[in-house]
């Protein structure tokens, strides 16, 4: 078959796939077991925290991995882009170890002032089903359009993606909340916190999910706010679309999950 006809055929069986499908072909979601799968997620947070945005001060981390003191007790996922191998996006969920007093979430560390104290208490949540998500992170190669990239960028240049391909790079952040809430469900830490930046919200919404405000802006990594949800709320209330994205993020993470 030549390659015109090769790329007409595929062009035509990715118009036949839903949207989350064509994510799957595109992408694969890892539940992270091996210290490889973590320096991935590592050096995708450098990248983004250190690199680019400069959240974090990149002479900490001479390796090029980005970490912090939470990282031994999370669980942590990778979305990996399947025709290169290149990490694209990951996620962690932090559980809540020990009482409030003792052992803080990140959230709870860095965020304190912006938090509405009165809200949370008034939840009267069970430590043991609490749990924060954070980390999420996007690689700019994931991000840039065609033509904006520089070093790493090029890489997904250089790999001719579709336009029915880069279409689903949209939808890496999304597949990263999805994946930790898989792990909310998994785990049974159905109580969950995170210091989202203003778009996440609004683009769940959009999506059937609506998380509570759990406090005021604060500018933490940009600008950010509290936020809270239940795993009950957010499978119940997702619409067809999302959830059939869910429901592939999640049967790949049962494939390692343990």
């Amino acid at each position: 078959m030549s390659s015109a006809t090769q790329g007409t055929s595929d062009n035509a069986e990715g118009q036949n796939l839903t949207l989350a499908e064509n994510f799957q072909k595109y992408f694969a979601v890892e539940f992270v077991t091996s210290s490889r799968q973590r320096s991935d997620v590592y050096r995708i947070r450098y990248r983004v925290y250190c690199d680019e945005f400069e959240y974090e001060p990149a002479h900490l981390f001479p390796d090029g991995e980005e970490h912090d003191e939470f990282d031994g007790h999370s669980l942590h996922c990778l979305i990996r882009h399947r025709a290169s191998q290149m990490p694209a996006g990951c996620v962690r969920l932090v559980p809540a170890v020990g009482n409030a007093s003792e052992e803080l979430l990140p959230f709870e560390k860095h965020c304190k002032k912006s938090l509405d104290e009165a809200y949370i208490s008034g939840l009267n949540l069970d430590r043991r089903t609490i749990c924060e998500i954070s980390r999420l992170a996007v690689d700019g190669a994931f991000r840039r359009r065609s033509g904006e990239a520089l070093t790493r960028f090029g890489e997904i240049d250089a790999l001719d993606c579709s336009q029915q391909e880069k279409r689903t790079f949209s939808l890496i952040a999304v597949a990263g909340f999805l994946a930790a809430t898989a792990l909310t469900d998994l785990t049974g830490r159905n109580n969950v916190f995170a210091m989202m930046e203003p778009f996440l919200p609004r683009l769940m919404q959009r999506s059937g999910i609506v998380f509570q405000r759990a406090g005021r802006d604060i500018n933490y990594h940009g600008i950010r706010a509290p936020y809270f949800i239940t795993t009950q709320l957010a499978l119940g209330s997702m619409k067809p679309e999302l959830n059939e994205l869910y429901r592939i993020v999640r049967n790949q993470i049962e494939l390692t999950y343990r």
